[in-house]
């Protein structure tokens, strides 16, 4: 079984719709409601700022990756959200979707990735801590919600 990854175009985005919407727990975290609209998932996914792309296990559509290759604000490449539907969690398919969209940021000749995770998810703190982030602040996000911002050096200056 292979992991690749595909944009997400104005035809797919009700894929993108479902795999977020099979996420409750995480849409409470973020929105403070179970679900999105698919209105609200086009403002998400399909923008000028970041790229979406779907995570496929061979031809099933098992996630999302929405990531900007450097923010405007610090000149990080920072992930906005990988995010594993919910029938395949568990699986190490997360793991893996990481590893490869790493793999594809040292490709472009980045040397950090940044993300930010709600201090209220300990869950997403143990994964990306687990795979090497380190915290190195805090601030205020949406909804007066604070967010841990962390960073992993993935390449090494030569």
């Amino acid at each position: 079984m292979t992991i690749s990854f595909e944009e997400i175009t104005k035809e797919t985005l009700f894929i993108a719709h479902e795999i977020v919407n099979s996420n409750s727990q995480y849409n409470v975290l973020e929105n403070g409601r179970g679900d999105r609209t698919l209105t609200e998932i086009e403002i998400e996914f399909l923008n000028e700022d970041t790229l979406s792309v779907f995570i496929k296990l061979d031809d099933t559509y098992i996630g999302i990756i929405d990531f900007m290759e450097k923010n405007p604000k610090d000149h990080y490449p920072w992930l906005g959200l990988l995010m594993i539907h919910s029938n395949y969690q568990g699986y190490g398919f997360g793991f893996q979707s990481y590893l490869l969209y790493e793999e594809w940021m040292v490709q472009q000749g980045l040397e950090h990735v940044r993300l930010g995770v709600l201090e209220s998810n300990e869950r997403a703190q143990t994964f990306w801590e687990s795979l090497g982030f380190r915290s190195f602040k805090t601030v205020a996000g949406q909804h007066n919600k604070e967010i841990i911002c962390y960073e992993k050096r993935i390449c090494e200056v030569s």
